[in-house]
């Protein structure tokens, strides 16, 4: 079953980067549910194992890459991040320690692999990726630009991955960037 669900993490990132353009520096916000992947309802039968694989997998495609992943808590945690302190080096940190029942097995998993992880109330993430259902929006750049990924579901969890562009300003007259886009 892990290898399974490690397969289709894999292949939803490397899907993910290669949509949204991202680089190196740049910040993939990841919400997970390892309830739905394992089949249960969303905060129902939380699986660190799950959550592990998807941490590995999601690792290694990110930072290889020099990306940084931002694992987003639970609603007890009020949806917190937890990311590396070298992605976020200024931003006003607080204090949580994530668990399975509070804060969820996704980001329990990244607080245990991270070298030096910190919690945020929010981040403005280049890019996405929705594992079960989890309303990863609210942690996106302001224009978010939903990818409609080949890798539907990892084990039973809907998957949707998001990209962020800049905004348009001007009006009929303006010319914009294609790269941007």
């Amino acid at each position: 079953m892990f290898e399974t669900i490690t397969q289709e993490t894999v292949k939803a990132a490397e899907e993910l980067l290669s949509l949204s353009k991202l680089k190196a520096g740049d910040i993939v916000v990841i919400g997970c549910s390892s309830s739905e992947v394992t089949g249960g309802r969303i905060g129902t039968a939380s699986s660190p194992e799950a959550a592990e694989a998807i941490f590995n997998a999601l690792d290694s495609v990110f930072s290889p890459k020099g990306i940084y992943i931002a694992a987003q808590c639970c609603e007890h945690l009020n949806r917190a991040i937890i990311t590396e302190r070298s992605a976020v080096p200024n931003a006003p940190i607080v204090n949580v320690l994530p668990q399975p029942k509070a804060g969820g097995s996704f980001a329990t998993a990244a607080y245990r692999h991270f070298k030096e992880p910190v919690a945020l109330e929010s981040i403005q993430a280049d890019a996405g990726l929705d594992i079960g259902g989890v309303l990863i929006g609210m942690h996106l750049k302001s224009v978010a630009v939903p990818l409609k990924l080949t890798v539907r579901k990892i084990g039973d969890a809907i998957v949707i991955g998001a990209r962020t562009r800049p905004k348009f300003v001007g009006g009929s007259r303006a010319v914009y960037n294609e790269a941007l886009l």
